[in-house]
């Protein structure tokens, strides 16, 4: 519907990554913040992902701290490719929220600095005002545990678009 309406670029499947329900993969930044404005809505900020992913009691991961497998996360050996969205519902945060480790990166509303949070406000913090990359969040299917843990930060210009490192996004309510 959003291609068909001229807002969004086609999102071409690559092969062995298509099936229904598949995230959303192979995007850029500006691909993800047009989508959800289309859909009204917004990509998350950094702050937002990442205490949907830990809650508040600071867990590692999104399920707690124990060590990701393949029935939390969709993890580098557990496949070759995307899941369907939901496969992992023993993965979910204490939110509810399915996939926020594996997968596919997702893209979020705020700019990288590596040095922004030992200076930045500690409730709610805004995202840097500048910089030249934009942040991804969550791992993907390629990924080792290291990078699914709930404080692991990519970082890539916003025009930058990979299938094989599976750039992907959600989108927030509210604003």
């Amino acid at each position: 519907m959003c291609v068909s309406a001229g807002k969004c670029k086609d999102n071409k499947k690559v092969e062995g990554f298509s099936g229904d329900h598949q995230p959303v993969m192979g995007v850029n930044w500006e691909d993800a913040e047009g989508y959800c404005q289309w859909a009204g809505k917004r990509l998350p900020t950094e702050a937002e992902w990442e205490k949907a992913a830990r809650g508040t009691d600071g867990r590692i991961y999104p399920w707690g701290n124990q060590s990701p497998n393949c029935n939390l996360a969709n993890i580098s050996g557990c496949g070759s490719a995307t899941k369907a969205v939901g496969s992992y519902p023993s993965g979910a945060s204490p939110y509810g929220v399915m996939d926020l480790a594996g997968n596919v990166w997702e893209w979020v509303n705020d700019r990288y600095d590596r040095y922004y949070y030992a200076n930045s406000p500690s409730r709610n913090p805004s995202g840097p005002s500048s910089g030249s990359t934009m942040v991804l969040r969550g791992g993907s299917w390629d990924y080792n545990a290291k990078l699914l843990r709930a404080s692991a930060r990519g970082a890539e210009f916003s025009g930058g678009r990979s299938f094989s490192l599976g750039y992907g996004f959600r989108c927030a309510r509210g604003g």
